[in-house]
């Protein structure tokens, strides 16, 4: 087996053993940051429906009573959660993983009404007052979810409404009834933010950085091996066999061929030295026992 064969096989082995160590190191680091990134792009879109309602409430809602009667009028876009539930089906046509709810106990909005587990989620944040993030997995027909669920707790002005079904607008009675969504006190945890992802988003972006980068791993290995081929080749693999050339035809008796070069204070230039010296010495004995 040639010299640089052996070399390129010894690289290979060495670089694939750090590979699969850097392999199994960096897909557990890039499961955990595919998760937190999908935990804070959820953080980032509560606090933008947040943003919303709160933009419903404080602009939205006092323009309109200035144009209309809101005793006579009821607009639904008005509602904070309408409006934020809204703008989050929008914001799900670019992140159609993510799903979102303002998930309550007792809505309004029939689409509000919280499920068995968002009731449990809903209740734990009215029994943990101080509790303002909470975050778990569970199981759905289609596999496991992530979710991360944040607190909702009435608001003075949403006691306008909510209180009893004599405060509230003719209009909504006549569009939700009566049944619902009344009885609200301030401060009360009424419902939960939630937003629920696939257990299987993170994971599969962890794959596709994990393919990416050992994907771009493999060709650096590719191209350095190549370039150290190439100054093995140059520095060590022709010097040598031009060494091994003339000692070849040194063996046959052809003592006239050219000295090697020798220039330089590497290994190979020392070798190539004492080739010569070598040589010199060998001829000079030659002529010696000629003459006699």
């Amino acid at each position: 087996m040639k010299l640089l064969t052996k070399f390129s096989l010894i690289f290979v082995v060495v670089f694939g053993l750090g590979l699969a160590a850097a392999g199994y190191l960096s897909y557990s680091m890039l499961q955990t940051n595919a998760r937190r990134q999908v935990e804070d792009r959820a953080k980032i879109m509560m606090e933008t429906a947040l943003a919303m309602r709160r933009y419903t409430t404080t602009q939205v809602k006092p323009a309109l009573a200035k144009t209309v009667s809101p005793e006579k009028v009821f607009h639904p876009e008005t509602v904070p959660a309408f409006a934020a539930t809204e703008m989050f089906n929008y914001l799900r046509e670019k992140y159609p993983d993510y799903f979102y709810k303002e998930a309550a106990l007792n809505p309004t909005n029939p689409r509000d009404r919280a499920e068995d587990w968002e009731a449990d989620i809903i209740n734990n944040f009215r029994n943990q007052p101080k509790l303002e993030l909470f975050n778990g997995e569970r199981m759905t027909p289609s596999g496991k979810s992530l979710y991360l669920a944040r607190p909702l707790r009435a608001a003075a002005s949403c006691l306008e409404c909510h209180s009893t079904p004599a405060a509230a607008p003719p209009e909504m009675l006549s569009i939700y009834g009566s049944a619902n969504g009344f009885g609200w006190k301030e401060n009360d945890v009424i419902a939960a933010q939630i937003v629920s992802v696939p257990a299987a988003l993170p994971v599969e972006m962890a794959n596709r950085e994990f393919r990416q980068l050992m994907t771009s791993l493999v060709a650096v290995g590719a191209v350095t091996l190549l370039v150290l081929n190439l100054v093995l080749v140059l520095t060590v693999i022709r010097p040598v066999s031009r060494l091994a050339s003339r000692a070849d035809e040194i063996s046959k008796g052809q003592m006239d061929v050219p000295e090697l070069p020798a220039k330089g204070k590497d290994e190979i230039s020392v070798l190539a030295a004492a080739f010569n010296r070598m040589h010199r010495s060998l001829a000079a004995a030659m002529k010696m026992l000629d003459k006699e």
